[in-house]
């Protein structure tokens, strides 16, 4: 699916993807999860639209958007590499991989490189606690991480 650009008429096409959503119970997490599906995230112009039309303060859209890790305040790279920080992967040396990884793609964790290629984010518990330390790519689970897959990651996100 193709991203729209927010450009300067973000708050219109905010409007238009969620007026069908006001009938909703609960709509501010729809909302916003239909406004980065349109976007590749959350853009600021949306929040007061949204604001507006939930009768709730920008303040508390913003936390919504800031406590959940899954939205996003800027655009993400063409590639999620998403790195498991919990405390299984870690005692298997995701702090390596997390390093080596930084290192080779020039990007630290939770930021996009400037090439826009790859945005590194760590998250806490895959759920692939078996095969640690782990990675999602694009929502593709990677486990075992070893130099070969880390090398694997880098040629596959590299343009």
């Amino acid at each position: 699916m193709a991203l729209q650009d927010p450009g300067p008429d973000a708050a219109a096409q905010t409007r238009n993807i969620i007026a069908d959503m006001t009938h909703l119970e609960g709509p501010l997490l729809p909302m916003l999860h239909a406004v980065q599906a349109a976007f590749g995230h959350v853009p600021q112009e949306a929040l007061p639209v949204i604001a507006d039309t939930l009768n709730i303060s920008n303040a508390e859209i913003h936390g919504v958007v800031s406590f959940y890790h899954d939205f996003r305040r800027a655009p993400a790279g063409r590639h999620v590499l998403k790195l498991c920080r919990a405390e299984a992967c870690q005692s298997m040396g995701s702090e390596a991989v997390a390093a080596k990884l930084t290192a080779l793609l020039g990007v630290r964790s939770g930021e996009t490189s400037p090439d826009q290629a790859v945005t590194i984010e760590p998250v806490y518990c895959l759920g692939l606690c078996s095969c640690a330390p782990a990675a999602l790519l694009d929502g593709e689970p990677i486990g075992r991480l070893d130099d070969e897959r880390i090398v694997a990651i880098v040629e596959r996100v590299r343009p």
